[in-house]
């Protein structure tokens, strides 16, 4: 019987490992695909479309001429002003509001949780939200793309969970030796949820990495968008409208690399995410886990 069972989980462990190398072919893949266009000669791709792999006339101008792109530089210059601005203010208002979901015997609380609860299956709608952003002064303003997402009620919810899974005992013994709730959230709570915090904080920095939905809406000038706006322009854009002005003048013709500065782009946005992401994996499961768990 255990010879059987042995047998059965070689052949499960070969099934498993070939399908997980499938998995990781198909998942890798567009990535691949994406970098190998990006260094291939712009004639050579559009002459041979289709499976890529390797580059098709190997050069590396589309990246020289789309680091020239005025645009792309100050995109990336926005882009990390939102994060250094959006990520304390997101973090510090996600603490607070999952820590008084997550508060016992507070005033009114049953009421304002469901108003809370409500603000994340319903919105006043585009409009109103442009009205609004209009007469507080916001329109062509970063702080368009910062302030009005502060608080993510689904992070909050989890941070709220992880909150309640920590031992009561530790902040009645912090209240008895004076301390206050600043003190209990800031010095006790926090340090034992940050696997949790790690997880939010991505949350919060690929999603204002990747938004370019509101910025496309209250942000005018052109110098104030985010590098993924920008990214879209160039997908987007005919060789005119892009490669004109200070493009004219560059070593590169932009014709020359019409569908590889696409591609070129897509990797240069990109890079800054995947770069992150390798240093707050060992805190994803657990923080999941604690966040999503209750008991």
């Amino acid at each position: 019987m255990k010879q059987k069972q042995s047998n059965a989980n070689i052949i499960f462990n070969i099934c498993n490992t070939i399908f997980m190398i499938f998995l990781i072919i198909i998942t890798a893949y567009p990535m691949y695909h994406v970098l190998c266009a990006s260094l291939s000669n712009n004639t050579e791709l559009v002459a041979n479309p289709g499976l890529t792999l390797w580059p098709k006339g190997f050069t590396t101008g589309a990246y020289r001429l789309a680091f020239q792109h005025p645009l792309i530089l100050s995109g990336f210059k926005n882009s990390v002003l939102i994060l250094l601005f959006a990520l304390p203010l997101n973090i510090i208002m996600t603490l607070f509001g999952a820590y008084f979901l997550a508060a016992k015997n507070m005033l009114f609380k049953k009421y304002i949780v469901i108003f809370m609860m409500f603000t994340m299956f319903f919105s006043g709608g585009l409009i109103p939200m442009y009205l609004n952003q209009r007469s507080l002064g916001l329109y062509n303003n970063l702080a368009a793309l910062i302030i009005p997402g502060a608080l993510s009620m689904f992070n909050a919810i989890i941070c709220k969970t992880a909150i309640e899974n920590l031992p009561d005992s530790l902040a009645e013994s912090a209240y008895i030796d004076g301390a206050n709730d600043f003190v209990v959230l800031l010095r006790i709570i926090t340090p034992l949820i940050m696997p949790t915090i790690a997880v939010v904080l991505l949350y919060y920095a690929v999603g204002h990495w990747n938004n370019w939905f509101q910025a496309s809406i209250f942000i005018e000038d052109n110098k104030l968008l985010p590098v993924q706006n920008i990214l879209r322009s160039l997908l987007i854009m005919n060789q005119d409208t892009l490669g004109g002005g200070e493009m004219s003048n560059s070593g590169d013709r932009f014709d020359s690399y019409t569908e590889t500065i696409k591609y070129a782009a897509i990797i240069i946005t990109t890079v800054p995410i995947l770069c992150i992401y390798p240093f707050l994996q060992r805190f994803f499961v657990k923080g999941i886990m604690i966040g999503a768990v209750k008991g």
